[in-house]
């Protein structure tokens, strides 16, 4: 079993570990994140190698104590501060709706989280374009289940398992694209994604308006997508998911008892310039959710169609 290593980091702040990194999570079967024992385990893909993480349960106010196990043990260790929001500044973050101030005095703990690792938050998010948070969450799950590797250590007897790497997808023919129900489109999008992986993985560094429009330079990557990506992986406080089937009818009911489209969510959210992002998340982790009406869309294959003759 490989050695396990340690960090313990007192946050400046009270923080919500669960909160923080809620949207990182694709799905209660996702198979790189596991919570038991006490414990949130997960696996990642860094840029040394694999790695398993631990962190035990702990009051907002406790510091953290992390293990890691693997290659990239010591990549997520040094960089964990920053995963969990050590650097977000809700500085000039300045509600004016109700809602938003209750949902801010309800979650105090909550961090815009900058995980650093663009790939991993960009190709599930490419795979879950346009289609029902049920298809998204599968076909991914049957990726990492199908391609991915046991994670080191410990996490390998949970079956907790790494997401696949730039190379591995690229290897991945394309019927298993189909096979874990995933189109030829968002397949495609992937792969010139993880062709240009150095590029994207640059964006770290770069200012947050720079990192979108090179996130959406690649054909197949939009606004949302970039977006989705930006605001796990890069820290954007400000990147709000226009272009989402359901954020802005949720926000413009929330905030004014209607729903709105994407023209009137700018409108909406003038008032929060820099920090839009911060108002859908706070208001999501609040359950600010208009009401559904109608039953939930099927799942769709995208297997091709055997047509048979008639006897």
């Amino acid at each position: 079993m490989d050695t396990a290593r340690h960090r313990v980091w007192r946050p400046l702040a009270p923080l919500d570990v669960g909160a923080t990194w809620g949207t990182l999570r694709r799905g209660a079967g996702d198979p790189a994140w596991q919570v038991g024992g006490g414990a949130l385990w997960r696996g990642l893909c860094t840029p040394q190698g694999p790695a398993t993480l631990r962190l035990p349960r702990r009051p907002a106010d406790a510091p953290v104590a992390a293990r890691a196990w693997g290659p990239g043990a010591e990549w997520v260790l040094e960089h964990l501060p920053r995963m969990l929001g050590e650097e977000d500044e809700p500085d000039g973050f300045v509600p004016v709706h109700e809602p938003v101030v209750q949902a801010l005095r309800r979650h105090p703990g909550w961090r815009v989280p900058r995980t650093g690792l663009v790939l991993e938050s960009l190709v599930p998010a490419v795979v879950e374009q346009k289609v029902t948070g049920q298809e998204a969450f599968s076909g991914w799950r049957r990726m990492v289940q199908r391609f991915g590797e046991p994670a080191p250590g410990p996490g390998a007897g949970l079956g907790l398992r790494v997401p696949p790497s730039a190379d591995t997808l690229l290897a991945v023919p394309s019927w298993e694209w189909l096979r874990a129900g995933v189109s030829p489109q968002r397949a495609d999008t992937v792969l010139r994604v993880v062709r240009v992986a150095a590029r994207l993985e640059e964006c770290v560094a770069l200012p947050h308006a720079t990192a979108r429009a090179r996130l959406t330079a690649v054909p197949g990557v939009g606004v949302w997508t970039a977006a989705e990506t930006a605001h796990r992986a890069l820290g954007d406080p400000d990147a709000v998911s226009f272009g989402d089937y359901h954020v802005a009818a949720n926000i413009g009911w929330a905030l004014t008892g209607r729903p709105v489209d994407d023209h009137g969510l700018v409108e909406l959210l003038l008032p929060y310039a820099g920090h839009r992002y911060r108002v859908q998340r706070l208001l999501e982790l609040s359950g600010a959710m208009r009401p559904r009406r109608g039953q939930r869309m099927a799942p769709r294959t995208h297997l091709p169609v055997t047509r048979h003759r008639s006897r």
